[in-house]
């Protein structure tokens, strides 16, 4: 009985990092469509697609949000972009997964903090990669407004994200009326 549990768990989660997936890639995908170009600086966007991998990194853990990350990077490079989106989207996602990962981990921010720091650091990841594969130091004249952006947006997928998880949070009480409170007091894994 109790293996057939862990079995259904299993599948529940694999299920929802399938559907997590998808979601984060289609919107990533709509989001390639949408030209914003902030100050004459390319490649500034909202990052919506980060949405999936902040949700990950609260219901599943860091080891999700990094494979959901991992995986729209890699489809969405080898449909609609080229080597460098990819290297540059995998940097920025990889350093931002892991101060997301640190600043959860404290216990001193809430989604809106984390994701913020992730928004940011993503930028300053991509602007690193930037630097080093065009040889140019000038490129950090941007990092200003690329820190701004980050910010900004992270913010705005922290708050995203926040009410989805709510909502998530409601939908997936137990049938006895209990809660699992878990995403929102540091637990990284949570019991589906």
């Amino acid at each position: 009985m109790m293996q057939l549990r862990a079995d259904r768990r299993a599948s529940v989660r694999v299920a929802y990092i399938a559907v997590f997936t998808a979601l984060s890639a289609v919107i990533g995908y709509v989001e390639l469509l949408i030209p914003i170009n902030i100050f004459g600086i390319p490649g500034v966007k909202l990052g919506l697609a980060n949405i999936a991998s902040v949700i990950a990194m609260y219901l599943f853990g860091p080891a999700y949000a990094f494979l959901i990350m991992t995986t729209r990077v890699i489809l969405l490079g080898l449909m609609f972009g080229n080597m460098y989106s990819v290297l540059f989207s995998f940097a920025g996602g990889s350093l931002s997964i892991i101060a997301m990962m640190i600043f959860k981990k404290s216990g001193a921010f809430s989604v809106y903090g984390v994701s913020t720091v992730g928004g940011t650091v993503h930028n300053l990841g991509q602007l690193l990669v930037a630097s080093v594969t065009l040889n140019g130091i000038k490129l950090y004249y941007y990092a200003p407004v690329l820190i701004i952006a980050g910010e900004v947006c992270g913010f705005v997928i922290g708050a995203l994200s926040a009410v989805i998880l709510n909502r998530l949070f409601f939908e997936l009480i137990d049938k006895e009326g209990k809660g699992n409170d878990r995403v929102f007091k540091g637990d990284t894994k949570r019991d589906l």
